[in-house]
C-alpha cells in the first residue's frame, strides 16, 4: 500500500509561509511541517498549529542557506560553522529547546534546512536527537522514503516553474513506491519571505490545494502515524 506524508517546510519563515502552509493543510493535501524557530513568524506559525491539531510539526534545522549566483554557490548566512561538531550540537539542542518553548511538545520529525543534515557533523547531530525521541530522521530513518522532486528551481536555483505544477505533483504521487513516503513542498500564500525561493511558493500552494492531487489515489499520513520500530 502507498502512504503519503506532505511536508511543508519553512513554517515560521514569514506570515505568508505561515498562511500558505495552513491553507494547504486544511484545503489541500499537506499533512505536516517543519518549524524553523529561527523565523520572524515562529511564534504565529506555533499558534495557528495549535489552531489545528491535525497538523504533525517537526523541527526544520536552520545552520545555513545558501544561494547560486555568479555561477558558483554562496553562503547566504551561517548561524554557526556547520564543520564544528560542538558549535553544531550546541545549535541544535538550542533549537530543539525553542522548538518545545514554542510548541509545548516534542516534534514529531526531524529534518534540516537544505538538507545540511546529510554531511556530519550535522548528521549524527540529529541523528542522536532523533533517536532520543524515537521520531523520523528525514531521509536517514528507513520507515519513510524521502521524494524532492516537487521542486521550483533547478539545481543551479533558477526558475523551473514546471517543477510544481498540479500535473508534476500528480505525476510524482503515482510514481512513488510501496510504502510510506514523505513529499516535501514549500507553500506561501504570498512572497514576502527572505529566501533565494520565492514566486514559487505560491504556485506551489495552488498545485497543493487543487482537486486532482486529492484524488491522486494514494493514502495521506502524517509523521504521528509512523510507529518506529
Amino acid at each position: 500500500m502507498k502512504r503519503l506524508i506532505v511536508n511543508a517546510d519553512d513554517f515560521g519563515l514569514s506570515p505568508g509561509v505561515n498562511a500558505g502552509i495552513i491553507e494547504a493543510h486544511a484545503h489541500g493535501i499537506v499533512t505536516s511541517a517543519s518549524l524553523m524557530v529561527r523565523g520572524a513568524a515562529a511564534r504565529e506559525a506555533a499558534e495557528l498549529a495549535r489552531q489545528h491539531p491535525r497538523l504533525s510539526v517537526g523541527l526544520h534545522v536552520d545552520l545555513c542557506e545558501w544561494e547560486y549566483r555568479d555561477e558558483q554557490w554562496r553562503l547566504r548566512y551561517s548561524v554557526v560553522p556547520v564543520d564544528d561538531a560542538k558549535a553544531v550540537a550546541d545549535e541544535v539542542a538550542r533549537q530543539l529547546d525553542a522548538f518545545r518553548s514554542l510548541m509545548g511538545c516534542s516534534p514529531t520529525h526531524l529534518d534540516s534546512h537544505q538538507h545540511v543534515h546529510h554531511k556530519e557533523p550535522v548528521r549524527s547531530a540529529l541523528l542522536e536527537h532523533a533517536r532520543r525521541l524515537g521520531v523520523v530522521l528525514r531521509q536517514c530513518s528507513p520507515q519513510v522514503k524521502f521524494c524532492g522532486d516537487f521542486y521550483g528551481q533547478s539545481h543551479k536555483g533558477r526558475p523551473h516553474p514546471a517543477g510544481v505544477t498540479v500535473e508534476s505533483l500528480v505525476a510524482i504521487v503515482l510514481s512513488l513506491p510501496e510504502g510510506v513516503t514523505e513529499v516535501s513542498c514549500h507553500p506561501a500564500a504570498e512572497a514576502d519571505m527572505d529566501s533565494c525561493y520565492r514566486d514559487e511558493r505560491v504556485i506551489e500552494l495552488q498545485s497543493l490545494c487543487d482537486p486532482r492531487a486529492r484524488n491522486a489515489g494514494v493514502e495521506l499520513c502524517s509523521f504521528r502515524d509512523i510507529r518506529l520500530d
